[in-house]
């Protein structure tokens, strides 16, 4: 599966954006999805995953009651909102596939270019 990252852009502290990351193929409903996100000088980190379905998902702390991850398996779309945006947010973001609903990106098989996220203050 191929995916193509969108939406990033340079943002105010406290604004909003919401990142999409589109996939080809038939197969988008079988992988859990993710969004991982790096700064400059840091490691990848894992910032939100979805299941299959939808039903479940899972968020590392910095992004708890920000940022939503949703997905809609009729259009091979996953989106990330990210609300109340802060300087420490500016990365850039990447979205991935994989098996399992898991916060290690070495557990996801496919990555997208990302999508840089800048975040004044």
């Amino acid at each position: 599966v191929q995916l193509q990252a969108s939406g990033g852009g340079l943002i105010q502290a406290g604004g909003s954006l919401r990142l999409s990351c589109a996939a080809s193929g038939r197969t988008f409903s079988i992988y859990v999805m993710g969004w991982f996100r790096q700064a400059p000088g840091k490691e990848r980190e894992f910032v939100a995953a979805i299941s299959r379905s939808g039903g479940s998902t899972n968020y590392a702390d910095s992004a708890k009651g920000r940022f939503t991850i949703s997905r809609v398996n009729a259009k091979n779309t996953v989106y990330l909102q990210m609300n109340s945006l802060k300087p420490e947010d500016t990365a850039v973001y990447y979205c991935a596939a994989g098996p399992r609903l898991t916060m290690f990106s070495d557990e996801y098989y496919y990555w997208g270019q990302g999508t840089q996220v800048t975040v004044s203050s």
